[in-house]
């Protein structure tokens, strides 16, 4: 089956938006979409799974694997999925403790936005 990958911005957050299967042979399309973003300094990044009905263990690698570059620079990666299937593949590998995981991209982005928020401080 084909990828689509789609990006837009909501909130200074890049919404990399993607449809059909992530597998070995369509994974590099997303590592490359999210290498862009990164590359052009966006590290606030909702990854919105919604429409993905399978992922294999190479899709699961491309997000860790930018998950660990976003943080280095002081960035985040959160993924939108309701799918029970790979919900439950993210709950199998640990993923679910490791890549935050929202049922809504409003959720994604208001759970960062909290996350990164700094705390008020009085004098």
């Amino acid at each position: 089956m084909k990828l689509t990958v789609s990006t837009s911005e909501r909130d200074d957050v890049v919404v990399v938006t993607v449809s059909g299967e992530v597998d070995v042979y369509t994974a590099p399309q997303l590592r490359s979409a999210l290498e862009d973003r990164i590359a052009e300094g966006q590290t606030a990044l909702v990854i919105d799974l919604e429409d993905v009905g399978f992922i294999d263990s190479t899709g699961l690698g491309v997000l860790v694997g930018r998950l660990k570059v976003v943080r280095k620079v002081g960035g985040w990666l959160s993924v939108v999925c309701t799918n029970e299937r790979i919900l439950r593949l993210f709950a199998i590998t640990g993923l679910d403790k490791v890549l935050p995981v929202h049922d809504s991209v409003d959720s994604a982005i208001a759970a960062a936005g909290a996350e990164l928020a700094e705390p008020d401080v009085t004098a």
